[in-house]
């Protein structure tokens, strides 16, 4: 008998005894149609899943690019609409974006410049205020002091018979000036690519989906395309600018409060609130870290201290639990889990940039996922 699969029809493995004339008393080969199209399925996972990967390391390997990429293009969502508004008025779009662009560094400069004496004094009188919490907060460091003692006799008693360790001495370096003005103008390149790739993305308009449409080769694509990318568009930039204002309330409420409770440099705390804001869970938890520790330095009592940091957990309850829900919706309200994966990866990713912008990127992938066939799932579970 010849083996199987060598001369033999595929069909004629699998037919019956009495469609073989009966000389055959079980098929020679137990073959189920469905695993001819496993293989296939197999190789598209495969490649699926070493695209991914490759998506991840070029993200980690290309950061010094997408990330300015990524902000201009998160700011181009963001302003657009001023620039559509002001094409209205008959200014065209390449001046419209240098107008937008100058507004927002002035408004930036100006900024920087209001808060650069409070945070500078604020700064300067760190390691004094620092040792003046470290006094008040000695009485609660001796149960804290009790368990680590514990910890090291219990280290020690474990390592009783091992040989010490040579340990040699290194000394800590101080950062060199060079490494310094490095850094500076490395901060300074990436911030001017930002802003140059930020005006040519806003003046070149619709560039790119005119481009996509002329490549599309049915009415019907094109069409879709257009629908798409409007509803997209317009999603994204509400969403972006419903979030900033909510920061900006909020970060005015922190303010408010903070000076009512005649903490120092109220507005210095409303910024870092307001910022901070764009980083879930991690950047409120730093706010009230700082919060808290500065009102010790500032009030005599601890009860008044903690007054402090109540009412920005209060402030912050409202903004989370009912007027981030109410305005932004509950379609474009991302998953607890999802929002932690993402700053999580982001950061890893990008550092500290990249965690504040997760929760933008995610939120406007989800919209993409929403638009698409065949990616509805992925929004589906990073919705909430």
């Amino acid at each position: 008998m010849p083996a199987a699969g060598k001369g033999i029809p595929a069909a004629l493995l699998l037919q019956s005894p009495a469609q073989t004339g009966g000389d055959l008393e079980t098929p020679l080969i137990d073959v189920e149609p469905q695993s001819i199209a496993a293989s296939p399925r197999g190789a598209e996972t495969a490649l699926r899943g070493l695209f991914i990967l490759a998506c991840f390391y070029t993200a980690y390997f290309a950061r010094d690019f997408l990330l300015p990429l990524g902000v201009a293009v998160l700011l181009k969502f963001l302003l657009d609409p001023l620039v559509r508004r002001l094409k209205r008025w008959r200014v065209p779009e390449a001046a419209g974006a240098a107008i937008v662009v100058l507004a927002m560094l002035g408004v930036l400069g100006y900024g920087v410049v209001s808060l650069a004496h409070p945070a500078g004094e604020w700064l300067a009188s760190l390691p004094a205020s620092a040792r003046k919490l470290e006094s008040q907060l000695r009485p609660w460091r001796k149960p804290v002091e009790q368990v680590a003692s514990a910890g090291q006799q219990v280290e020690k008693m474990a390592n009783l018979g091992a040989e010490p360790a040579s340990a040699s001495a290194v000394p800590a370096t101080a950062p060199s000036a060079a490494s310094a003005i490095g850094r500076t103008v490395s901060m300074l390149g990436t911030f001017l690519v930002t802003l140059l790739l930020l005006y040519f993305l806003l003046a070149s308009g619709n560039l790119i989906l005119r481009k996509l449409i002329k490549v599309l080769p049915r009415l019907q694509d094109k069409k879709r395309a257009v629908r798409m990318a409007e509803q997209i568009e317009s999603e994204v930039s509400a969403y972006l600018l419903t979030i900033t204002a909510i920061n900006l309330g909020f970060g005015a409420a922190v303010g408010v409060a903070m000076w009512a409770l005649k903490m120092p440099n109220p507005v210095l705390w409303g910024v870092l609130a307001m910022a901070a804001n764009y980083l879930p869970y991690l950047g409120p938890t730093v706010c009230v870290a700082v919060l808290t520790a500065v009102a010790l330095l500032t009030f005599g009592t601890t009860g008044t201290a903690l007054l402090v940091p109540a009412a920005f957990l209060a402030l912050h309850a409202v903004e989370s639990y009912f007027v981030t829900p109410f305005l932004v919706g509950r379609r474009l309200t991302l998953n607890p889990l999802a929002i932690f994966l993402g700053v999580s990866f982001w950061g890893w990713v990008w550092g500290v940039p990249g965690a504040l912008l997760a929760v933008p990127f995610m939120a406007i992938f989800k919209i993409f996922c929403d638009h698409i066939e065949g990616l509805g799932g992925v929004g589906e579970f990073l919705g909430s």
